[in-house]
């Protein structure tokens, strides 16, 4: 008998209130035979799963990766080789820094069909929940999203200056670490250090804390306040509306203007 080739769904499982995981995303874990799930996935998504279904941990931790890209690449493939319905699932959505699109790469390469499944990504969703809107009519015509970290670590290949001068709000993944490069790289080309600056510290979660400062000033709350990973920083005019417009109740919450 013919084995027929399982499909791979490539699946955002949102930013971390798992209220924020989408229809499409639960019907696809409700159905998977295998199912792959990073870090930052809120574990109470897994129930969604069939009793009977695999769960493969795939988590890295900065510095400290269980299982490797290219392990996590041949896992896809031969499962759905086996004729498996597989849901790799991650964290926000798969297409903004989640390497989705490697994994989608390497499963066109093998022949295999997969969906890709949208989900809402902690660089809108942290901000929202510590009252701070990425767009406003009178404050935010433009919104980037910018990785804090590269292959290489520090993000020096980025156009700073043009992100200094060209867009309004700027949303950082994974800047915890380079916060001091990624301020002083923007005040060096042009940026006002007085320019507001929120840090979001585990958005969207029962542990969210938010800190605020500016260009200039940021990096000594954060570390006054110990935030770690995982952060969202959001900086812009837009952040000064975030204590008008706090609507989430934060365990620890640390408003500081300076």
């Amino acid at each position: 008998m013919i084995q027929t080739k399982g499909k791979v769904y490539i699946v955002g499982a949102g930013p971390g209130d798992p209220d924020l995981i989408t229809v499409k995303a639960a019907k696809c874990l409700e159905q998977a035979d295998v199912i792959l799930y990073d870090r930052l996935v809120n574990p109470v998504l897994l129930k969604y799963g069939k009793s009977d279904a695999e769960f493969i941990y795939c988590g890295k931790e900065p510095g400290n990766h269980c299982v490797s890209q290219e392990s996590i690449h041949q896992i896809l493939v031969d499962k759905a080789l086996a004729g498996k319905t597989v849901v790799r699932l991650k964290g926000g959505d798969p297409f903004i820094f989640g390497r989705g699109g490697e994994e989608a790469e390497v499963l066109v390469q093998n022949g295999l069909e997969f969906e890709i499944v949208p989900g809402i990504t902690s660089g809108i969703a942290a901000p929202a929940y510590a009252g701070i809107p990425v767009t406003h009519r009178e404050w935010s015509q433009s919104f980037a999203m910018i990785t804090g970290h590269c292959l290489s670590g520090k993000p020096k290949n980025i156009r700073w200056d043009h992100l200094a001068h060209g867009v309004d709000t700027l949303a950082i993944y994974m800047g915890i670490k380079h916060l001091p490069f990624i301020c002083s790289q923007l005040i060096s080309c042009g940026k006002e250090s007085q320019t507001p600056i929120a840090v979001i510290e585990q958005g969207t979660t029962g542990n969210q804390r938010t800190v605020v400062g500016t260009l200039e000033t940021i990096v000594e709350v954060v570390n006054e306040n110990r935030i770690t990973n995982p952060a969202m920083i959001v900086i812009g005019e837009v952040v000064n509306l975030s204590e008008k417009l706090s609507w989430f109740p934060e365990r620890i919450k640390e408003k500081i203007l300076i």
